[in-house]
């Protein structure tokens, strides 16, 4: 059975030439609001022939790169210097990034572990369902901007994914690469049923991630680097003019090929980190240590390396539980094609 329509509707016309500014408007009633909506900002840039590009920040609220760079870009971007059409989602979860949270505030919903979403669901579901139904579909390339939030701070990369289509995944992971920032991937997600990045793959379009800090901020580092490369990933796609810059260092590959990348912990208490983002450790070296807060004089349990690599990722709180990531250790190659 075919589903409902989106309850969400919009107020531009994606169709339209020009700079427009408008919502994305998802009718709500609470205990704050009757008749209320969830507004989610959105700016289209239209110009002339050319693919679509949309470029998506928020999709977890308290990760601020990619929106603070896309509110950047929907107050700078003329429609003279587009070549077809850009599509500015600054922040898809509105309730999450309101209230500075990963997950929404309306109904705790993780908005990434939530497509292909259902419009007959919740707030978070009917998000989802819209971006699947109606914004995927219209575009070619998409560019979703992730860092760490609050509580992961990860060096800053594009990433595309391993695809059963080679041309598809040929593409993506080119798209990645010139992002330019200073590492690039080819990503092993735990869970990947649920995220709006295989809902659009399995689309068949172009679909390009990124991890650029964290932390619940932004810095004036992590943010040069995502202005960069969104304005690169415009030109690699052929959507702006110009020539794509990368980093002055050679850009470093990387690669997650299986779950052993992932250091969980299987104890609550205080962290210590023993390497910092970007170092190499070797497989065995100890990588971290969880304290027992409840009494002194017990020694640490030690978490050891499965495997070669670089720190990739890391929890940013000092306070750790049971099951939290603690340690993400990706493979340096020296190609990923």
């Amino acid at each position: 059975m075919s589903k409902r329509p989106s309850p969400i509707s919009a107020t531009v016309d994606f169709d339209a030439a020009g700079v427009q500014h408008g919502f994305l408007k998802l009718p709500i009633s609470d205990d704050e609001s009757a008749w209320g909506a969830v507004m989610i900002p959105v700016t289209v840039v239209k110009n002339g022939e050319g693919p679509t590009a949309l470029l998506t920040g928020g999709n977890h609220g308290d990760e601020y790169e990619g929106i603070t760079s896309l509110m950047k870009l929907s107050s700078s971007l003329k429609a003279e210097d587009v070549s077809g059409r850009v599509i500015i989602v600054p922040i898809m979860n509105v309730p999450a990034a309101m209230a500075g949270k990963r997950t929404s505030a309306m109904d705790g919903g993780n908005l990434n572990r939530s497509f292909p979403g259902d419009p007959d669901g919740t707030v978070t579901e009917k998000i989802a369902d819209y971006f699947t139904r109606v914004m995927v579909p219209m575009s070619d390339v998409v560019l979703d901007l992730h860092s760490g939030g609050r509580t992961l701070d990860i060096i800053s990369f594009g990433a595309s994914h391993v695809l059963d289509n080679a041309d598809q995944q040929s593409q993506a992971l080119a798209g990645a690469k010139a992002f330019g920032a200073p590492y690039a991937m080819t990503m092993f997600e735990l869970d990947a049923a649920a995220l709006f990045d295989t809902a659009v793959e399995s689309q068949g379009k172009i679909f390009v991630a990124t991890e650029l800090g964290g932390g619940g901020t932004s810095t004036p580092e992590s943010m040069a680097i995502t202005e960069r490369g969104v304005r690169n990933f415009l030109i690699h796609y052929g959507l702006l003019k110009g020539h794509v810059e990368m980093p002055a260092e050679p850009q470093v590959y990387l690669d997650m090929p299986d779950a052993s990348c992932y250091v969980q912990s299987e104890h609550s208490g205080l962290l210590e980190l023993t390497y910092a983002l970007g170092d190499h450790v070797a497989k065995g070296d100890v990588i971290a240590r969880v304290y027992d807060m409840t009494r002194s004089g017990t020694p640490p349990v030690e978490y050891r390396a499965e495997r070669d690599g670089i720190l990739m990722g890391r929890r940013f709180p000092a306070l750790v539980n049971m099951g939290d990531t603690i340690a993400v250790i990706a493979d340096v190659v020296d190609s990923l094609d």
